[in-house]
């Protein structure tokens, strides 16, 4: 604002600007819940972009003489390549109790060879970690693989007391190393800056039941720098290394600290245990997951493996996304666990679930039959299931549509906003996402699917495959039985509700209430102009707070909003008139 001071009497010419915008978190933020080929267990975990997901959470994984990938991936790949910002995933794996992370091989120290100077434990856990073995000519490990990894110990200064660690890829060799990462100066001195627990991190995260609530426990002091590893000891801490007279300190008996430093270096880790392929039966993938509610159906998982995670992103103040998905899961096969993911969403209020209704290979009537069962407009269902590109495979695989769906909102977020129609020509064109549904729906299907609630997939010439439908799982007609309109007002809410936080504890006087008016007015109005909705109005005053509310500690108001409608049936009358007819009869 451009204020003049009045001195003298004169005119007062001032500039106000209500342009301003608070953004919101990402209008398409994900949350993706499902298997992965490592990574973090039970521990969501948030990504901005596919090379750090292929990173932390790896490829593909081999079940027989087959690789395989799973939906998490493809889901995750899909809307990223679409303009999606960010992603929290948490990965599921079969009976979770029973993995356990991998250690570092044995680390010498100069002169303590005997006890190691610390110890490295990977974030992951699984079997599949395990480096150790024998060494081929050129250095590379046997049981090294791209999605595991080898330590290596360099740079080491005995006069200072610091040191290089490197996390190099598994499947490396000597001559060319893949360094992951590399903590250059590290120190075993808990006083120094770079104390290697502080450089690389120290923390370990686990869920456990607390009450009826599943929560992250973090222990360790250090956040975790890397990726892939944390440091679960430090077993030859040299407190203050260097004396105040420039000399290299000693331990308590009387030996020298450089003797504590670890040598220059390579090794491997070992003790992972977990497996993603079950032993006790075989693993289905593609258009085969999901097809039994028996172990080994949903990508090698059980529906009661996706318990914890279910329940930790349940907290709506840790994890914050906007759109939800499970792909994997249906309704079909999985009702419970639809149900309780469905209860959670509406509980948090915050986001939209897009559901799978059904497995590979079913008919409308099937698919119907399942949309029918649901009732909420938290989330969206599409049908059927769409043939992409697996570029880890290099090959075409089967997924559920909630795989691409994502992408989707991504594309239409960015080129448009969360209330536009994510469907149609314009905005629902899955482009490279897919290649082709598995089955081509004639009109006569898509109005019986649409007349339940469900979103087709719809294929046409020349244009290719299509999302040509947008309504929730709300069995009543309303604004909301609407996509666009949902995930409108999970905008509102989130953004109005940035100005709402800041009330709380503020004096319930005329002012506190004119701020928030003041704030939500240009927001709202920026909707108007930008589609979202025809009209609004804000209310915050005396009349909402009387004195018995103001005496409850309340700070009430009223935010009413008209929804623009999107145009899904478009009416032409052609109109044949006799020559000389007039055309303003």
């Amino acid at each position: 604002m451009a204020t003049e001071t009045i001195v003298s009497p004169g005119v007062l010419l001032q500039e106000i600007d209500k342009s301003f915008i608070t953004p919101g978190t990402d209008p398409s933020g994900l949350a993706i819940i499902g298997p992965a080929a490592r990574g973090p267990i039970e521990v969501p975990t948030e990504i901005t972009n596919y090379n750090s997901f292929k990173e932390i959470f790896g490829t593909v994984i081999r079940s027989g003489s087959q690789a395989y990938e799973y939906f998490t991936n493809l889901a995750v790949k899909n809307y990223f390549d679409n303009g999606g910002a960010s992603a929290i995933v948490t990965r599921v794996v079969s009976a979770s109790g029973t993995w356990a992370a991998a250690s570092n091989t044995h680390l010498s120290a100069s002169a303590k060879a005997s006890t190691q100077p610390f110890t490295l434990e990977t974030l992951g856990k699984g079997a599949d970690l395990n480096s150790v073995g024998n060494e081929y000519a050129g250095g590379a490990l046997v049981n090294g693989s791209k999605d595991n990894f080898r330590w290596e110990i360099g740079n080491v200064n005995s006069k200072n007391g610091t040191f290089t660690v490197s996390i190099r890829r598994g499947d490396d060799t000597t001559n060319s190393p893949l360094v992951l990462e590399q903590f250059t100066n590290c120190s075993l001195d808990p006083l120094s800056p770079d104390y290697i627990s502080k450089k690389i991190g120290d923390q370990l995260l686990s869920q456990s039941l607390d009450g009826s609530d599943y929560v992250v426990n973090v222990e360790g002091e250090f956040e975790n720098k890397s990726n892939f590893v944390r440091v679960s000891a430090v077993n030859l801490p040299t407190y203050q290394f260097l004396a105040p007279d420039g000399s290299v300190g000693t331990d308590s008996g009387n030996t020298s600290y450089s003797a504590s430093l670890p040598i220059a270096q390579t090794g491997s880790f070992e003790n992972g245990a977990g497996s993603n392929v079950p032993s006790n039966a075989a693993a289905s993938y593609g258009s085969d997951a999901g097809k039994l509610d028996i172990s080994g159906s949903i990508q090698g998982l059980n529906p009661e493996d996706y318990t914890a995670a279910i329940g930790l992103l349940k907290n709506k103040d840790e994890y914050k996304f906007k759109t939800l998905v499970t792909p994997g899961l249906n309704q079909q096969n999985h009702s419970t666990t639809i149900n309780t993911i469905i209860a959670n969403t509406t509980e948090r209020g915050d986001n939209l679930f897009v559901a799978d209704l059904v497995q590979y290979g079913q008919t409308v009537a099937t698919t119907k039959t399942e949309s029918e069962e649901l009732d909420t407009n938290y989330a969206a269902s599409y049908w059927p299931w769409v043939q992409v590109r697996s570029t880890e495979l290099n090959r075409n695989v089967w997924c559920p549509a909630s795989t691409v769906i994502p992408g989707v909102f991504a594309k239409n977020d960015s080129i448009a906003a969360p209330w536009f129609a994510p469907a149609g020509e314009t905005r629902g064109k899955l482009g490279r996402l897919g290649i082709k549904t598995e089955a081509k729906l004639s009109k006569a299907q898509r109005d019986d699917l649409y007349t339940s609630k469900v979103n087709p997939i719809a294929t046409f010439p020349d244009v290719g495959l299509v999302v040509f439908g947008q309504k929730t799982l709300q069995q009543a007609t309303s604004a909301l039985d609407r996509v666009n309109v949902r995930r409108l007002l999970l905008d509102v809410k989130d953004t109005i509700g940035g100005f709402s936080e800041k009330l709380v504890f503020e004096q319930n006087t005329q002012q506190t209430r004119d701020r928030f008016v003041r704030q939500a007015t240009p927001y709202l109005e920026s909707l108007v102009q930008r589609q979202g909705l025809y009209a609004f109005q804000v209310k915050m005053d005396g009349q909402l707070n009387t004195s018995d509310v103001i005496d409850e500690n309340k700070l009430v108001g009223q935010v009413f909003l008209q929804p623009t409608k999107t145009a899904e049936f478009v009416v032409l009358d052609f109109t044949i008139t006799p020559t000389g007819a007039s055309f303003t009869d």
